[in-house]
């Protein structure tokens, strides 16, 4: 196995770890991050091609990158800026509503 993709599962282990384990909202949110991060990296390793030229079809070129998997990373990007904008705005609204970022004090206060 190579490095980036240990890194790769590193990353999304670490991501879940902090997911499931953590109980305030702001760390969870980067836990989602993480695991995203990770995602993006896997996207970039599987269209890597070493010694690949971008795919620009008025030379020669033999060996090419593909730009599917880079196209998709950016889309992921732009979606998961905007989905963490969305659960950071919810932290916000659940922080002026319950005062605490604590998941297990907000169960208490609505039950």
């Amino acid at each position: 196995m190579e490095i980036p993709y240990v890194v790769v599962i590193i990353l999304f282990c670490l991501g879940m770890y902090t997911i499931i384990t953590k109980k305030n909202l702001i760390k969870i949110v980067i836990g989602v991050t993480i695991v995203e991060s990770s995602l993006i990296l896997l996207l970039m390793l599987v269209g890597y091609i070493p010694g690949g030229t971008a795919p620009i079809l008025d030379k020669g070129y033999e060996l090419v990158v593909d730009p599917i998997p880079q196209a998709l990373a950016l889309t992921t990007i732009v979606i998961g800026g905007s989905v963490t904008a969305v659960m950071l705005a919810m932290v916000i609204k659940v922080h002026k509503r319950y005062r605490t970022l604590n998941i297990d004090e907000i169960r208490k206060l609505r039950g």
